[in-house]
């Protein structure tokens, strides 16, 4: 069966197809709670107080759980686009398309531009890619400052023109995963860069390509004002920050020192079935090959072909799973950071197999026939997923959007305000813009409904409501597990 595509032409068209329905997606669905709702309520709040220095999870309370530089992006997208969801996301989108490319530049650099247009449609089909780059979260940030140091560390040790330019970006990543997320980007780049240079014996390589001294300063001089900066406005998070954030989180089980939520307690070692998941369907086909004998003596082969590049790679991509292996507190997430060296090892992977099967041009001709279904299937997937999320019935379970939207059209005088009972969503903020209330317990609530203006009120539909208390209340609607309700007129 001929198909008049050629495989370089297909894979443009697959990856331009995916990333437009991820950018029609950004302003469709609405921010969720808990992750992107907190996120974009955090640069909703930066944009609205000016203080650039302290992120705030609420007014005057400080947040210090993440550095700034995904709240930066956000708040100064929103302070251009308005207060929205394609705006909030907007940055994420842009950082997926930037380490596309430095994925496809450093790919590039090794071999043909089919080999390096493959790469990336792999990683775009990932879904812990697919999601990340449009979702408002401070992965993406980080993703893109180890991209960019372990790309530059790649093409700095090539006699490659620009190589003096890419040793400093190497340090400039650095710096930005600093600002992302911390310490941690030091030590994703830094895993895969000493056990390579160890492994193929680069120390004198290493140590002459790379600008150290300067690079490093480079690197201090671009993220440590601002680690100074939040110190001195609010005494206390460097030591929150370093020793709650980077080392309880993630050595203490269950840790109950986290000041805005809770950690995500995981059996030791779920970093890999995360990763499985994340790297689908690549990650099966991965361990598909290594059981089947005669796709075991492919890879073996393909090890061989390039062993200093494809052990790169490897370390690269294996890097967020030997650091979170014996994490107690873990994300899906986290292993995001080596899956731009696993798409181009397995780019490499299918390229070889294709150039000792027989001879076919087209997209549907030996080894690329699985390839194209692979992708193409992953493709409909997203399509399918993210229609029915555009639906009301799915909007409400994980967002206030419509009940907000719902109750500024009921409102009829501005002094109706709107209070949640014991529980207010991070969504509530960010749509309200801030005018949500919170009210914590009973006495409050009574003094609320003694006052004469009709208030608006949300509580939980799962909670136990005496009817006494009920019947002061006409329910105006149902928003997933959320009751919108308005206090009853007084009647003389």
């Amino acid at each position: 069966m001929k198909f008049p595509l050629s495989l370089e032409r297909y894979c443009f068209s697959v990856l331009l197809y995916i990333m437009s329905i991820r950018f029609v997606s950004l302003g469709l669905l609405p921010l969720a709670d808990n992750t992107e709702a907190r996120y974009g309520g955090i640069a909703r709040l930066m944009l609205q107080t000016g203080d650039w220095v302290t992120p705030q999870i609420q007014a005057g309370v400080p947040f210090w759980g993440k550095p700034p530089l995904s709240t930066w992006l956000s708040a100064l997208s929103l302070n251009f686009l308005g207060i929205n969801e394609l705006a909030a996301r907007l940055p994420s989108f842009a950082i997926g398309i930037a380490v596309l490319w430095l994925t496809y530049h450093l790919a590039s650099q090794d071999r043909c531009r089919e080999y390096a247009l493959r790469a990336i449609l792999i990683l775009a089909v990932t879904p812990v890619f697919f999601v990340s780059s449009g979702a408002v979260m401070t992965d993406p940030a980080l993703l893109l400052g180890t991209t960019l140091s372990m790309a530059a560390f790649g093409i700095a040790l090539n006699n490659t023109p620009g190589r003096t330019a890419w040793g400093y970006l190497f340090f400039v990543g650095l710096a930005i995963g600093l600002l992302a997320k911390g310490p941690v980007a030091l030590v994703l780049v830094g895993i895969p860069t000493f056990l390579w240079t160890i492994w193929q014996c680069k120390w004198t390589q290493v140590w002459q390509k790379l600008p150290w001294g300067t690079g490093l300063l480079l690197m201090i001089l671009l993220s440590a004002p601002w680690y100074l900066l939040a110190e001195y406005k609010t005494p206390g998070f460097l030591n929150y920050f370093f020793v709650g954030e980077h080392w309880n989180r993630f050595m203490v089980r269950g840790w109950e020192g986290d000041l805005y939520g809770s950690a995500h307690a995981k059996a030791r070692g779920t970093i890999w079935l995360y990763w499985l998941l994340a790297a689908c369907p690549w990650s099966f086909v991965l361990l598909y090959s290594a059981r089947n004998k005669s796709s075991r003596s492919k890879v073996k082969a393909f090890w061989r072909e390039n062993k200093e590049w494809n052990a790169y790679l490897l370390l690269w991509t294996l890097a967020p799973m030997l650091f979170f292996s014996l994490a107690g507190n873990i994300l899906w997430t986290y292993v995001l950071t080596g899956l731009p060296a696993f798409a181009i090892l397995m780019s490499g992977l299918f390229q070889y197999r294709n150039e000792n099967a027989p001879v076919s041009n087209d997209v549907l001709g030996g080894e690329r026939r699985g390839f194209s279904l692979l992708t193409l299937g992953m493709a409909v997937l997203f399509t399918l997923t993210l229609i029915p999320m555009t639906l009301d019935q799915v909007s409400d379970k994980i967002s206030q959007k419509n009940l907000i939207v719902k109750y500024h059209a009921l409102r009829t005088d501005n002094s109706e305000e709107l209070i949640y009972l014991f529980k207010k969503p991070y969504s509530a903020d960010f749509y309200s813009n801030g005018e949500a209330y919170l009210v914590k317990d009973l006495q409050a609530l009574k003094a609320l409904l003694l006052e004469p203006k009709r208030d608006f009120f949300v509580a939980q539909n799962n909670e136990h409501w005496p009817s006494s208390f009920l019947t002061q209340f006409d329910t105006l609607g149902q928003f997933g597990r959320y009751l919108l309700m308005r206090q009853k007129s007084v009647e003389l």
